[in-house]
Order: C-alpha cells, then structure tokens, then sequence
C-alpha cells in the first residue's frame, strides 16, 4: 500500500505535485525542474509573490528547506514582509534575466519561515486595505489631483503601504504624500501603473470565458497595433478588439506572426482573375487554410468561388500570358451542380422525423362480455 501511494504521488511520472504549489497565486509559474536531483541545491535564489502580481526575487542565505507554497518572512525597506515561494531552483536564474533585473541590490535577503506572530501582524495589515484606498480617494479628490489610485498594498509588518495610482498625465503628489502619512502613519510609497496592470491587480475573465492573461501569467506587456487586427481579418470593431482594460486585447499579438507568415503566400488582394465567362474579384480569405474566394461583383457577393492560393496564382500567371481558363476551378475538381436527391431503396425523407405513437384502441364493453363468456365456455 505505502509503495501505491509513492507511485501515485511521487515526480517519476505526469505532473510533479512539488512543482504545482498553491494554486491561488497570480502568476504561477510551472517548475518542470522541481524533480531533477540537486535543482534547489543549484542556487540560493528564490521567487516569492505577494500580493496579486507582485514578485521578488531574494536570497535564501540561511539554506532553509524551501519548496512551493511556504510563506516566509523577507527583508524590506524597512522592517520585512511576508509572502509565498513560487520558484525555487535553477528557473528562478531565468525568471530574473526575463524581469531585467540588473542592479544586485534588488535581490534582497529571505529571514525565516513565517511565524504566528508574523501571520497576526500580515492579517491585521490586509485588513485596512480597502478602508485605505477609499479614504485615500477622498483624499486625492480634495486635493483636486487628475489620479485614480487603483489599489493599496499594505506591508507584512505594517509600517509601509503601497498606493497603486493611474495617471494620463504628470502629478504632482507631494501634498498628497504628506496628507496620507499623517492619516494613516506609515511610511507611503506611490507606483504609477497602467491600464493593463490594473487589470491585472483586479483580475477579471475575458470574452474567451478565461481568466484574463495579465491576471494568471502575463508579466511584461507589449504594445498592441490595430495592424495586428489588419492581418488577421479581424472586423475593426473598437468594442471587440477592447480587453477588460479598455485597451486593444493582448491576444491580437499571440498569433499575429503566423498570420503575417501565411499572409504572404497569398496572392494580391488587387489582382483581378480573369476567366473565358467572367472577371473575378477578391472578397475574402481564410488565412490560414490558404483559401481564397472571389466574386464577380468588386461590392457585393455574387457567383462567389472559393479556390487555393496555388490555384490563384496559376490563373493570375495564366492571364499575364493572354490566357483565360475557362473557370476558376481546377480540372478535376468542377463545381458540381445540386440535382435532385437521390433517396436510398426503402428510405423516406422524413426517415429522421419523430414517429408518432399509434393510440390503441379502446375494447368496447360488449367486447369485453363476448371474450368473458367464450372463455367460460
């Protein structure tokens, strides 16, 4: 029994447990490193997350047994702070290069494992979150600042607090520093964020019905063209092509090369095909499937024909030779014109149609004598 539980919970086979951690944290990050002998003796760096997608990288200087899902004390300016170990091991090396990470003195110093006292303080601290962030609006809102303060971040000691804001233009906040440091006492630090980042913080699911990208394992955010919609045929719909953020959608970039790729062995969009009946004119394309469908009519659809890009340039190379097929098609593959339907032998039409129950006759009572009295008899 102790070897069938090894089997089914240990890292030889499918998903290592070691390697999945805690599953509420934003950001995760799969270590398909966890079950390689000797990957967390590899190096004493260490990536903790806190509070939504807030990361740091520290230094496990006291070669404590970390593993995914601890909850730890680290250094802090000033005092310390409390979070969770997302990635131990030789990723934490790649994660760093990934966050640009230049200067070694943003790589602090990991304490301990968190303590009850420590717990105590961390959940006294998140619990003046939200009444900080709406006094702190009011706040700005006196002072007549063209801001919105999306989120506070209270420290795990409580002594320090991150205000999250959002401003288009340049703010001039050194009232408003002072002004929360007397509310609230504590040290105030401001973080300027954009509209995806603040997305991010709140979290959300987007119109794919999945939690939204910049919430879950986006960190570095590219900017968005609407010539990534352009090469994806997508309608240019402002309303659509908006995230959650009021942004263009991260999800136009994702794909956005693969059409560019296949885009090119398409034919132009201005060449006309011209055939023995008629001229035809490009109307759509489906990109990746390397189709193309023109019409007769340069504004609407008529006689629509869908061909290969292949067989598109054929007909184009033909035309610049002074030749005209006969049709769009290729020989062999004729359109073929609907006759009537030819019904298998003894099938109907309606062969799929519900059959409807035949009601049983009711036996009238002089029927129901007659069988009585030949059954005495």
């Amino acid at each position: 029994m102790e070897k069938e539980l090894e089997i089914r919970t240990g890292c030889d086979r499918g998903l290592c447990h070691q390697a999945i951690g805690r599953q509420d944290r934003q950001l995760n990050t799969y270590d398909w490193l966890a079950d390689v002998p000797g990957n967390a003796d590899s190096t004493d760096l260490v990536e903790v997350q806190f509070k939504h997608t807030r990361k740091g990288y520290y230094h496990n200087i006291n070669r404590l047994p970390l593993k995914k899902g601890d909850i730890v004390a680290v250094e802090a300016s000033p005092g310390h702070d409390i979070g969770v170990v997302t990635l131990t091991g030789r990723l934490v090396a790649l994660q760093i290069k990934k966050a640009n990470l230049k200067s070694a003195d943003d790589i602090k110093r990991i304490y301990r494992l968190a303590r009850q006292v420590d717990m105590d303080k961390y959940h006294e601290a998140k619990a003046l979150e939200h009444q900080t962030m709406i006094e702190s609006r009011k706040i700005a809102k006196g002072l007549g600042l063209d801001m919105k303060i999306g989120d506070v971040e209270y420290q795990g000691d409580g002594n320090k607090a991150i205000f999250y804001y959002i401003a288009d233009e340049r703010v001039d906040f050194r009232q408003l520093i002072k002004d929360l440091a007397a509310a609230f006492h504590v040290r105030i630090e401001m973080k300027q964020i954009g509209a995806r980042q603040e997305a991010g913080r709140i979290g959300g699911t987007g119109p794919c019905g999945r939690e939204l990208c910049c919430a879950t394992w986006m960190k570095n955010f590219i900017s968005v063209a609407t010539g990534a919609a352009r090469h994806q045929d997508i309608s240019l719909n402002p309303q659509k092509l908006a995230g959650m953020c009021a942004k263009l959608k991260c999800c136009l970039n994702y794909e956005v090369d693969e059409y560019m790729e296949a885009g090119r062995q398409l034919p132009s969009r201005d060449a006309v095909l011209q055939t023995l009946d008629s001229d035809y004119y490009y109307f759509k394309a489906d990109i990746l499937a390397g189709l193309v469908t023109y019409s007769t009519d340069k504004r609407i659809a008529a006689n629509l024909e869908t061909i290969t890009a292949e067989r598109a340039k054929e007909v184009i190379e033909m035309n610049r030779r002074g030749e005209k097929p006969e049709n769009l098609q290729e020989e062999g593959n004729q359109k073929k014109e609907s006759g009537p339907v030819d019904l298998l032998a003894g099938d109907s039409i309606t062969r799929f149609d519900k059959s409807k129950k035949k009601k049983k006759k009711k036996k009238k009572p002089s029927d129901r004598r007659n069988n009585n009295n030949e059954q005495q008899q």
